[in-house]
């Protein structure tokens, strides 16, 4: 439901606030302030409802946490006027991704970039603005700009969600064939802690460790992918060469 619907039964999407108890100052000058802290809040298909506060933007920023539909409605109070902001930031972002995927897509890579920033001037952890970046700068050699995207993404934990698993595969690959073979590794490790059941990852892993020539690290790795996906073609052909070449 939006806020302007009292049908308890209905999923809950809306902005909600409660009153927090803040400390102001230090020392003797030190107070306590009462104040609204404005939450984005959207019911999970597991029943709970997930929170994320909102920045100066009217933006969903930072961490999240789930809650369960009573402890919402009995703790926090609804603001229908700035879910309305909110869907209409949202919105906007939305639309400077769409068109910087779609330069992207032409190798309109400075166009893209500029769409891509002005998703991430309102919200520095949107994913898909993050990694869209990231594969324009690769795209144009700028390995030192690549970089940074790239250590903000490390810390994006939403950046290795199930729903942008095939963003972060292609990424890696992109780090991979930028000759940035260091980076990937490490990129595919950290999308591992968070994602252990996806195959197509470890075996792009395998291949990121073929190019540092870690034999031990490739051998793992295909047996990591080929455990959770016996069929793999491709980590199959790959483990097959490198066994006829006796390199593992």
């Amino acid at each position: 439901m939006t806020l302007n619907d009292t049908d308890a039964e209905k999923d809950i999407e809306g902005v909600f606030a409660i009153e927090k108890t803040m400390k102001i100052g230090t020392g003797t000058t030190a107070r306590r302030v009462k104040q609204q802290v404005h939450f984005y809040a959207k019911q999970q298909p597991g029943g709970l409802v997930r929170i994320q506060p909102l920045n100066a933007d009217n933006v969903p920023f930072g961490p999240t946490e789930d809650i369960s539909k009573d402890r919402l409605l009995s703790e926090y109070l609804p603001v229908p006027k700035r879910y309305k902001q909110v869907m209409a930031k949202l919105r906007e972002i939305q639309k400077a991704v769409a068109r910087g995927d779609k330069f992207r897509k032409r190798g309109e890579t400075f166009t893209a970039e500029y769409e891509y920033n002005k998703a991430l001037s309102l919200d520095e952890q949107n994913v898909r603005a993050n990694f869209g970046v990231g594969i324009c700068y690769m795209a144009r050699g700028e390995e030192e700009k690549a970089r940074e995207v790239f250590e903000r993404v490390l810390g994006i934990d939403a950046a290795f969600g199930n729903e942008h698993k095939h963003l972060f595969n292609e990424y890696g690959m992109r780090l991979r064939k930028a000759g940035m073979i260091a980076e990937s590794v490490d990129f595919y490790n950290r999308a591992l802690e968070l994602t252990t059941d996806d195959e197509n990852l470890y075996y792009n892993l395998a291949r990121a460790e073929l190019e540092r020539k870690d034999m031990d690290a490739v051998k793992k790795a295909l047996a990591r992918c080929l455990r959770l996906n016996p069929e793999h073609a491709e980590a199959r052909k790959v483990l097959a060469f490198l066994k006829k070449k006796k390199l593992i």
